[in-house]
């Protein structure tokens, strides 16, 4: 099963999106976004996003843990 999109209305009433893989596991998972709109376009500015080498920020948490950030190219 190939990763998926899911929009949905968090606790305060905003859209988020999150990646999941076909596994099932949380990939990435947005900001929050007033209209759902928005939120539609923050899927679309990923899909265009993600091959760029350059729209990712990587780092490592306290705990050890690494992680990123996917910058649209206006950042």
């Amino acid at each position: 099963m190939a990763g998926k999109f899911e929009v949905y209305k968090d606790k305060a009433g905003e859209f988020r999106f999150r990646l999941k893989a076909g596994n099932g596991e949380n990939i990435l998972a947005s900001e929050g976004y007033k209209a759902k709109s928005s939120c539609m376009n923050g899927i679309a500015s990923v899909k265009k996003n993600c091959g760029d080498e350059a729209c990712y920020a990587v780092s490592v948490t306290k705990s050890g843990k690494h992680k990123f950030n996917l910058k649209s190219r206006n950042h």
